[in-house]
């Protein structure tokens, strides 16, 4: 049996894959002919169960209810199986293969595993292993027969499962891309993990088998595999699902630290007719921040349409040309400088707008790059160049 992790560890990593598991299930009954949501669920189930279970104390447990010596090992060795079939199910199912394709693999696969654990059940059940042990099973138990082809019906098993999903995650991760490719990469050793605890356990029971004794592989060296490779496989499986959502996340964030300049000039600019919900930054999402600051800076920006002058914009254009920038940079830099001007001419005779004006299209990418203009220098001197000329033309 597999030495499992301490009981706190191994009961708190159940419990909470459990419970991720428990919160798809409303999804799972309401499609329930969804094969991919059906492996996952079997996956996180099994696993689940696989965590509460390895914890010493369950084993003990199990073994003291039953009243049966090592039950706790044909118990374990099932739901390894079974995670063990769920995982090529997922992969199988996960990876884009025509329909029929992947529902022919699928059924052998559910075959194939549904027959390894009748012969697990089987095998303990006419085999006799009244000693009990809970770290040293597959070892002490390495010549016993009936028992001994059980240990090895589920170590092999579980490493032809685990020697194909690896296999299958890496070749699959070089046709793809992004938070998938990542997810696909961090799998594929989850899964080689764990074909290197079987592989030891195996030469451990070979040893045996020649009169060699090398039983510190079984409940010293394999152990160590264990939890780097559920680390890795969780981590493996919620990054395709979580990656997308945390990139956008992120864009978003980005986005609104670069509008933050534009949006600091044009906080408090009047916008009447347009709504301005307040939205708290602590309990709602960066993208629904972004478009409300991106449909706050457009209105803003709208609202100060009737002030602003193509002239200004002209002269900051050509100033901007002249102190070496690109034709593209020299617009955002004349139109930076135009806005607040405008803003300016708002504030000192907001009842007067210009009326001959013809402000430019504006796109969203203009925004960032507005917004990165008004740091520029360039663009405050020519703000300062222009604003006492406007408030000496009002007050005229």
């Amino acid at each position: 049996m597999a030495s499992g992790p301490s009981n706190l560890g191994s009961y708190i990593s159940g419990i909470t894959i459990l419970v991720v598991c428990a919160m798809k299930i409303p999804a799972l009954v309401r499609r329930w002919h969804d094969t991919l949501l059906r492996a996952a669920c079997l996956l996180l189930f099994s696993a689940g169960c696989l965590m509460l279970l390895a914890a010493p104390d369950s084993l003990t447990t199990l073994n003291r209810l039953s009243g049966i010596s090592n039950f706790a090992a044909p118990v374990v060795y099932v739901i390894t199986a079974a995670f063990s079939g769920a995982s090529l199910l997922l992969i199988i199912h996960w990876r884009p293969a025509p329909p029929e394709q992947t529902r022919r693999i699928s059924h052998l696969c559910v075959i194939a595993y549904g027959l390894i654990i009748f012969a697990i059940i089987v095998l303990f059940w006419v085999g006799n292993a009244p000693v009990e042990q809970l770290t040293l099973f597959d070892a002490y138990y390495a010549n016993t027969p009936y028992i001994r082809e059980m240990i090895l019906t589920y170590l092999l098993a579980q490493a032809v499962a685990n020697m194909i999903a690896s296999v299958l995650c890496w070749r699959w991760s070089t046709e793809v891309h992004g938070s998938l490719r990542a997810g696909l990469r961090i799998l594929a050793p989850a899964y080689l993990m764990v074909v290197c605890f079987d592989v030891l356990r195996l030469i451990a029971i070979a040893a045996r088998w020649t009169g060699r004794n090398l039983d510190f592989l079984v409940d010293k060296v394999s152990p160590q595999f264990a939890a780097p490779a559920c680390l890795l496989g969780a981590v493996g499986f919620a990054v395709p699902l979580v990656g997308p959502h945390m990139a956008e996340t992120t864009r978003a964030v980005q986005h609104l630290y670069r509008l933050t300049p534009l949006w600091r000039a044009l906080e408090e600019v009047p916008t009447p007719g347009a709504i301005r919900a307040a939205l708290p930054w602590w309990r709602t999402p960066p993208a629904v921040l972004l478009t409300g600051r991106k449909t706050a800076l457009y209105d803003a920006i709208l609202a100060l349409a009737p002030y602003c002058d193509p002239a200004i914009r002209a002269a900051a254009y050509s100033a901007a040309l002249r102190k070496g920038d690109d034709e593209s940079s020299a617009a955002v830099t004349a139109d930076a400088a135009m806005i607040l001007v405008a803003r300016e001419c708002q504030r000192t005779t907001p009842e007067q707008p210009q009326e001959d004006t013809h402000p430019p299209a504006w796109r969203a990418k203009d925004l960032i790059a507005l917004s990165r203009a008004l740091t520029s220098p360039m663009v405050h001197d020519l703000y300062r160049q222009h604003v006492p000329l406007q408030k000496a033309a009002h007050h005229d």
